[in-house]
């Protein structure tokens, strides 16, 4: 149990002032997260949405080439096709949240050797899976802040609840209890007084 001194009393009470402050930031905090948290789901929800028509859009593609020039012909340029140029990531702050930002690397369109020639259902292939490659990139973005920014939100509120149920009601029930107890040294601090005056008055009264 803390000491019960005018000090500590004075220096709960601070703490107290802090403590609550740092509660209405972080429940702002979590107000902020949620609100973006809801926004992202629902983009990511119709980006993946998206990202399913154009996965299928991608094999019809494959279907229909195949049906026109043979699977043979397809495997034959499906082993010369550019491979993706990769991604780039940055990183942006959302209320202390790291959240990524994903990019494709745009690379210089040159003309593939092996693309040259073939039918346009070839040529269709290829533009449908690079629309594939950046919506994926996409979803992937999303879904990745999704999930950090669920775990901050979740730590957020584990934080404002230690707050609203341990830490300042402790505080509270700690100031309490060192007012109650600096009230009771002052009661027996008088009293004590009163008897001393007291026996001084009496003691004076004798002398004379």
């Amino acid at each position: 149990m803390i000491n019960p001194t005018r000090m500590n009393l004075i220096n709960l009470k601070k703490r107290t002032v802090i403590a609550r402050k740092g509660h209405s930031i972080l429940k702002r905090k979590r107000e902020v997260l949620v609100i973006e948290f809801l926004k992202l789901l629902k983009e990511s929800k119709e980006s993946r949405s998206a990202l399913n028509e154009i996965i299928k859009n991608s094999y019809r593609t494959v279907a229909i080439a195949s049906s026109y020039v043979g699977n043979f012909e397809l495997e034959e340029v499906a082993m010369h096709v550019d491979q993706e140029s990769g991604i780039s990531i940055r990183i942006k702050n959302i209320m202390g949240v790291r959240i990524p930002g994903i990019n494709r690397l745009v690379q210089t369109e040159q003309a593939n050797p092996m693309l040259l020639g073939t039918s346009l259902a070839v040529d269709d292939i290829n533009d449908s899976f690079k629309k594939a490659v950046s919506s994926i990139v996409e979803v992937a973005q999303r879904e990745q802040s999704l999930r950090r920014i669920a775990v901050e939100i979740d730590r957020t509120k584990r934080r404002v609840n230690a707050l609203d149920y341990k830490v300042i009601p402790g505080m509270v029930a700690q100031t309490k209890y060192i007012r109650m107890r600096l009230e009771e040294i002052d009661r027996d601090t008088f009293s004590a007084l009163k008897h001393v005056k007291k026996k001084i008055a009496k003691n004076s009264g004798n002398a004379e």
